[in-house]
């Protein structure tokens, strides 16, 4: 691995759209009993019930793994999987692997974003921030180390210069950068134009990630998560939310087309959901609200991997993501497990964008 000069822009590449084919995916291997309940056991059978998901589709999948949990995870995965020695301490790929980005010659690049746990808000936030480099150092990608803070789940690009964040999260990384500086740096590290503002993630969310409120079907359209409960907290982020896209135009001039994607009812942990967690980091108290969102799927090749959310609105969602993807097949999936660990499917996977 080369640690590249200049910026990804500078050299004519972008991320592309989450929408375009993969060549793979990255997933790590949950073994934290802060955030995950009786050793990490149920999330880990999670992980590899995602796995084999996405392996099904015919994306090359590999998890990486402590050399301590090497073993279990390796008799635990399909063969199929490749399972490599690399630690991560929160397990949420999305937020700590490197983000791929493409020139027009078919070169792939890594970016790796500095990761600082949310603001210091989990311990061994280093060992996440040394991440993205060990899978560039194992793929052999050169890479961009960058100096602004973020996460993977903090950003959604459309593949045609726009992107989209929080106020919330990138501000409360970056407290000493103007959203012109974070613009420009979005810009120089992602390779888009025009960068669209939402103040605020899911009333639930402590990370308050775009992942979880809006994410791109294509270029000019949005789905956003929703609800018409007034007596939700979440209502009034909703709404505005839907004013400022609405109200938006993206890097091509486009008017935008919000999708409204239900939430589910408010979903809390069980009593015996929080007895399984080892005690809790300094600072850190166990949820009271988990932050459920169908916002949070992943686009694996010709499929739509959607977490399963409460009953009274799984269907509707999977309904709404069939027909904005019509090529692509929706599979839902039981993943109360990793939204116990504060997160779901976007946030468990990076894509390896294909250069074919």
């Amino acid at each position: 691995m080369n640690t590249l000069p200049g910026t990804p822009a500078a050299d004519g590449f972008a991320m592309p759209a989450e929408r375009d084919r993969h060549d793979g995916c990255w997933l790590a291997w949950p073994e934290n009993g802060y955030a995950w309940r009786l050793g990490a056991r149920p999330a880990q059978r999670a992980v590899a019930t995602l796995a084999n998901a996405i392996a099904d589709t015919g994306e090359a999948v590999t998890v990486t793994v402590s050399d301590a949990q090497y073993a279990n995870a390796r008799s635990t995965l399909d063969g199929r999987l490749r399972v490599v020695e690399t630690a991560s301490w929160l397990a949420w790929a999305r937020d700590v692997a490197p983000t791929f980005v493409l020139d027009a010659h078919g070169r792939r690049r890594g970016v790796d974003f500095g990761f600082d746990g949310y603001r210091r808000r989990y311990p061994y936030w280093q060992v996440d921030d040394r991440y993205a480099g060990k899978v560039l150092d194992l793929t052999r990608t050169d890479r961009y180390r960058v100096p602004l803070i973020t996460e993977g789940g903090a950003f959604h690009v459309d593949g045609d210069g726009t992107g989209l964040v929080t106020a919330e999260a990138m501000i409360d990384r970056n407290p000493r950068l103007s959203r012109a500086e974070i613009d420009a740096a979005l810009g120089e590290y992602l390779g888009v134009r025009t960068v669209l503002w939402l103040e605020h993630g899911l009333v639930d969310d402590p990370t308050a990630h775009i992942d979880n409120v809006a994410a791109f079907v294509e270029p000019g359209v949005l789905v956003l998560a929703w609800t018409d409960d007034p007596a939700d907290p979440q209502h009034a982020r909703c709404a505005q939310a839907f004013e400022a896209l609405t109200g938006a135009t993206d890097a091509c001039g486009r008017r935008l087309r919000v999708e409204k994607l239900p939430l589910p009812r408010p979903r809390h942990p069980s009593d015996e959901e929080l007895d399984g967690l080892d005690r809790t980091p300094a600072g850190q108290l166990p949820p009271t609200r988990i932050p459920a969102s169908y916002c949070n799927y992943y686009l694996a090749n010709g499929h739509v991997l959607m977490p399963l959310l409460d009953p009274e609105t799984d269907a509707e969602a999977a309904a709404i993501l069939g027909r904005l993807f019509p090529d692509r097949t929706v599979v839902p999936l039981d993943t109360r497990e990793l939204l116990l660990g504060g997160g779901n499917i976007h946030c468990a996977t990076q894509q390896i964008p294909s250069i074919a």
